[in-house]
């Protein structure tokens, strides 16, 4: 008889589970605290912030899709929020791996429900840990930073696992677009190449360490800044973000995560003066508006070294030896 002691299962497998982000979303008990749409729906303004920001969306996606719109109401977008649990062992055991938005978009004009984009938001207990427990140990009282040996191979590998699952395909067309702030550490210049939607491209003066992490999930990165909007955003995707996607798809994520970074990074997304043809972002830029919605940013830097501490507590210290040899074999 196969002696099956030390055989390592290879074929985790994913769980979806979703819910909808409106004026009443309750946050799961699994998601992180610090993901951009559950800190709105905390405390006494709770329902104001969440109403807020939806009406936000929907004007800046109207905005942006301006034909055949003359009332700048025809459409609105409905959030999906998608929760994947990982199951690593085949026990029915779980640990909250993943969460991502998926766009609807409703057109009120001939009452269709269009797909959006999915991925949008991207939110990771193990990147949690990554940044906030391993890089943060791996470096105390070291003189150099430096990145830790296979840094973000597992978070990259459990990522691309999950896109190629049979759970994905079932439920997603098309592959995840995420769209998330500029670094305040580097200087961008804006280049000739305009996009109709995502309007004129920049180009960074050098990589960062979260582009080489969303290099090791297999995604591209490409700077945009849209009609109206105060700086670029940074979109992470497979194959061609231009070709593969419809104007209103892009719309979609554009409205939904410009919006995020007005409430979160007021000081570039809600600046007062638009960037130029070389832009550098800054966190101390005083000129800038504050949106109506609350919300504590200092908080939210605590918590994710909480989360991640949670992470390395339930699922990187109990499935260390299974993790490693599945991501030191892993292939597509």
């Amino acid at each position: 008889m196969e002696d099956t002691r030390n055989i390592v299962k290879t074929d985790f497998t994913f769980a979806l589970k979703s819910i909808y982000f409106n004026e009443d979303y309750i946050p799961a008990e699994s998601t992180r605290t610090t993901t951009n749409f559950a800190n709105l729906a905390r405390g006494e303004s709770r329902q104001e912030n969440l109403r807020n920001t939806i009406n936000m969306i929907n004007n800046r996606f109207n905005a942006l899709a301006s034909w055949d719109n003359p009332n700048s109401d025809r459409y609105s977008v409905e959030l999906e929020i998608v929760s994947v649990d990982i199951d690593i062992d085949g026990s029915g055991a779980t640990f909250p791996s993943i969460e991502i938005l998926k766009t609807h978009i409703i057109d009120h004009k001939t009452g269709k429900r269009i797909e959006g984009i999915v991925g949008n938001n991207f939110s990771s207990y193990v990147r949690d840990y990554d940044f906030s427990v391993l890089l943060l140990e791996h470096n105390k009282d070291k003189e150099n930073f430096s990145i830790p040996d296979h840094f973000g191979e597992l978070h990259g590998n459990i990522f691309k696992h999950f896109v190629h699952s049979e759970s994905y395909k079932n439920r997603f067309t098309k592959p995840p677009v995420i769209c998330l702030s500029v670094s305040d550490n580097k200087i961008y210049q804006r280049t000739g190449n305009h996009h109709p939607i995502l309007g004129f491209e920049y180009e960074p003066n050098s990589s960062s360490l979260t582009e080489q992490y969303f290099k090791k999930m297999g995604l591209q990165v490409r700077y945009f800044m849209p009609q109206n909007s105060a700086a670029p955003l940074t979109f992470f995707f497979f194959g061609d973000l231009l070709t593969d996607y419809t104007n209103l798809e892009l719309i979609s994520t554009i409205s939904t995560m410009e919006t995020f970074q007005k409430i979160y990074r007021p000081e570039i997304y809600n600046a007062n003066s638009v960037a130029g043809l070389c832009y550098k972002p800054s966190l101390k830029n005083q000129d800038h508006s504050l949106t109506k919605i609350v919300y504590n940013r200092e908080e939210r830097s605590q918590l994710a070294i909480d989360q991640g501490k949670f992470t390395e507590k339930h699922f990187i210290q109990p499935y260390k030896s299974i993790l490693e040899e599945w991501s030191a074999n892993f292939a597509l």
